[in-house]
């Protein structure tokens, strides 16, 4: 895992706001019995994550994005890939609406995910920006019909509310990407989220899919 110098944001609010102090869930430092791992839920994770995201404007996290996408562009197994699967980023997440472009542009084939259920993801090919239609999610997704060749898929991007040390993943609640990640059999899973995303450890579930390596 790599691991910047970066470190991490003040949370705001009272600390009833927050599950943990910032500085405890990012540095590792050990925690109380009370405040042990198996003491902290998957939804005040979540709650504490977005009230850390709360402290930036949306042009603030785009503008932190800007490295880490520069990093992504540099790893060898993206350049080595030729089918990648990225994410069409929501306004919380490490932007990457001028990486697609990009990695189109350079000749790669581009997939990106589309919610379909409460429960399901299906996956499509990306051909332009005028491809592109909003969701009931909210979610710019593209049309066109489902991409079922996994085998070929050899790279994707993994976004998260948190990941840990140990590559676990902190998802939105809904497992779309834990049902779907063993799909992907041939591809390096690369998990991306802001340095104030990484913390010591996330409590984890039988279904909970790793990924192969984190940049934050």
């Amino acid at each position: 895992m790599k691991h910047p110098a970066e470190s991490s944001p003040p949370a705001s609010g009272t600390p009833s706001d927050a599950p943990l102090p910032p500085d405890r869930l990012r540095t590792g430092t050990p925690l109380s019995p009370r405040e042990g791992p198996e003491q902290v839920s998957k939804q005040e994770l979540r709650r504490y994550v977005r009230s850390l995201k709360k402290q930036f404007t949306n042009e603030e996290l785009v503008g932190q994005s800007a490295s880490l996408v520069r990093r992504v562009l540099a790893h060898p197994r993206l350049r080595a890939a030729g089918t990648v699967l990225l994410y069409n980023s929501l306004p919380d997440e490490v932007y990457t609406h001028t990486l697609i472009r990009r990695l189109h542009s350079e000749g790669k084939k581009v997939l990106l995910p589309v919610v379909i259920s409460d429960t399901e993801m299906e996956i499509r090919h990306y051909t332009s920006p005028a491809s592109f239609r909003e969701s009931s999610y909210g979610i710019l997704e593209p049309v066109g019909e489902a991409f079922t060749d996994f085998p070929s898929i050899t790279f994707a991007l993994i976004p998260g509310m948190a990941f840990d040390a140990g590559r676990h993943r902190l998802g939105r609640g809904k497992g779309y990407y834990d049902r779907f990640l063993p799909l992907l059999t041939n591809a390096y899973k690369l998990g991306i989220c802001f340095p104030f995303q990484a913390l010591p450890s996330i409590p984890t579930d039988e279904h909970d899919q790793l990924v192969d390596e984190v940049i934050y």
